[in-house]
C-alpha cells in the first residue's frame, strides 16, 4: 500500500512562486498537497487551485498560524497521513527532495527530518549573513541547553504524523521551527539532518528581507528556545 504523506505549503502574497512548488513536487510519493493562503493581497489563492493543491484561507497572519490551519485541515479529513512535510512557498527549496526527507522515516530510522540547508549547496545570496548567523546561534543554544545537535531550522522538513501529534505544535508566527524541534528534544524523538540545497526565493522575504522582520524573527526564535527549557 502507497504511504499516505501530505504537503503542507505556507504561503502569503506568493502568486509568482507557490504554482512552480506545487509542479515540482514528485507527485507519485504524495497523497495532497495543502497550500494555506495566509491573508494574501495577490492571487496566490488562485495560482495555488490552478496547480491543483487543495487551497486554504487564513486571513490571521502568521507563519505558525498557516501551518496550524494546514495541520486542521488533516485533522478533520478521513484518513490521517504517515507523514507530514512543510516546504515553503517562494520556490527557495528543491520539492523535488522530497523523497530524500521521507525516505528515513519510512525506513523506521526516525521520527523528524530537518532539511539542513547547512549541510547543502546554497545558491550565492539565497540566505543573508543575519540568517546564516541566527541559524548557528540558534543551534548552538539548542545544542548547550538541550542537549541535540541541530544543523539548521530550515522550513523544508518532514515528521511521521503521530510524532506532530505528541509534539503539540502551538506557536503562530516566527517559532515554528524552533519549537518544532524544541519538543521533539524533550520528548527524545529520533530526528536527523538531511542535506538539501537552496537558492534565491522569487520576491522579497517578509522575514529577512526587512530590518523589523528579521530582528522580530530572531527574538521570537530565542524567546522560544529559554520559554520551552
Amino acid at each position: 500500500m502507497k504511504n499516505d504523506i501530505r504537503v503542507i505549503i505556507p504561503a502569503f502574497n506568493e502568486q509568482n512562486a507557490v504554482g512552480l512548488v506545487v509542479d515540482e513536487i514528485p507527485k507519485d510519493w504524495v497523497s495532497e498537497i495543502i497550500v494555506v493562503d495566509n491573508g494574501s493581497s495577490d492571487d496566490t489563492f488562485a495560482q495555488a487551485e490552478r496547480s491543483g493543491a487543495t487551497a486554504l484561507r487564513e486571513n490571521r497572519r502568521g507563519y505558525g498560524q498557516a501551518c496550524l490551519k494546514g495541520m486542521e485541515h488533516i485533522a478533520n479529513s478521513t484518513t490521517q497521513p504517515d507523514i507530514v512535510v512543510f516546504l515553503d512557498g517562494d520556490h527557495s527549496d528543491y520539492p523535488a527532495q522530497l523523497p530524500e526527507l521521507v525516505q528515513p522515516i519510512l525506513s523506521g530510522e526516525v521520527d523528524l527530518v530537518i532539511g539542513s540547508r547547512a549541510l547543502g549547496q546554497k545558491e550565492k545570496g539565497s540566505m543573508t549573513p543575519q540568517q546564516v548567523f541566527g541559524n548557528w546561534l540558534a543551534t548552538t543554544l539548542i545544542r548547550w541547553f538541550y542537549g541535540v545537535s541541530y544543523t539548521d531550522l530550515g522550513p523544508f522538513r518532514a515528521v511521521r504524523y503521530s510524532s506532530l501529534m505528541a509534539i503539540g505544535m502551538t506557536d503562530t508566527n516566527y517559532g515554528w521551527t524552533v519549537e518544532m524541534q524544541l519538543k521533539a528534544a524533550k520528548l527524545k524523538l529520533r530526528t536527523l539532518d538531511v542535506p538539501v540545497n537552496y537558492r534565491q526565493r522569487i520576491g522579497v522575504s517578509k522575514v529577512s528581507g526587512t530590518v523589523k522582520g528579521t530582528i522580530m524573527a530572531g527574538y521570537k526564535i530565542i524567546f522560544t528556545i529559554f520559554r520551552h527549557l
